[in-house]
């Protein structure tokens, strides 16, 4: 059984994946920014919960301060601040900022803050949930910052799958498909539980062999 660290853990996406995680066996550090509020995760078994902003460097160093070896750090925090277009007021520069450094920096910054952790696992997995919205060959006229994050981070998975081969260390970019989340809408294709599912399964599937791979969460891959 593995030990699992994911980011954004409180809800959506994150939070069944540490649920189905900690029921199939592995041992779950749940990266919250406010553990108060992350009420669903606590009375789960094998799961602990520990307060992590990504973009908090305190928070960081205090979070790698653990002495626990992980065997897969998955990068889930992330935030879409709007689908509007060219001119969506909501596109402004504080949004444009808090989306680039949340989506791109955040990764970037947690995998620094873990690396020492993840050579020391036995598993060696970076997992970072990137987007179809990212692919340039499936770009369309809206939420602009959210795409452009989105294809930054997948390229960032591709620049850490070089940098850490050395180490042993393999690192995927995944889409978790159109989920029923507060991000994705109650319109949305598949439930919380079905892209956490499909996800682990993928996690699971990452080795050296495989490693910088852009894929979604039934294992299809995704043109970058």
């Amino acid at each position: 059984m593995a030990t699992i660290l994911i980011t954004g853990a409180n809800r959506g996406i994150g939070l069944e994946m540490a649920r189905q995680a900690a029921v199939r066996g592995d041992t779950v550090i749940a990266a919250v920014r406010t553990p108060k509020r992350a009420e669903a995760l606590r009375g789960l078994s094998r799961v602990t919960v520990v307060p992590l902003d990504v973009l908090d460097p305190d928070g960081l160093t205090a979070a790698a301060a653990l002495e626990t070896p992980i065997d897969l750090l998955v990068c889930n925090a992330g935030v879409l601040p709007t689908y509007g277009g060219l001119h969506d007021p909501a596109h402004d520069m504080d949004a444009w900022q808090n989306t680039l450094m949340t989506n791109v920096a955040g990764p970037f910054f947690t995998v620094r803050a873990f690396h020492d952790h993840l050579k020391q696992g036995t598993g060696k997995k970076v997992a970072i949930i990137s987007s179809v919205m990212g692919s340039s060959k499936q770009a369309s006229g809206n939420a602009h910052a959210y795409r452009a994050s989105k294809a930054a981070a997948t390229n960032l998975v591709r620049v850490l799958a070089s940098e850490l081969r050395g180490d042993g260390i393999a690192v995927g970019a995944y889409h978790p498909g159109w989920v029923r989340t507060d991000m994705g809408g109650p319109s949305a294709e598949i439930s919380a539980s079905e892209s956490a599912a499909g996800l682990l399964q993928r996690f699971d599937a990452l080795g050296p062999a495989t490693t910088g791979v852009f894929e979604d969460y039934r294992g299809k891959p995704i043109p970058f």
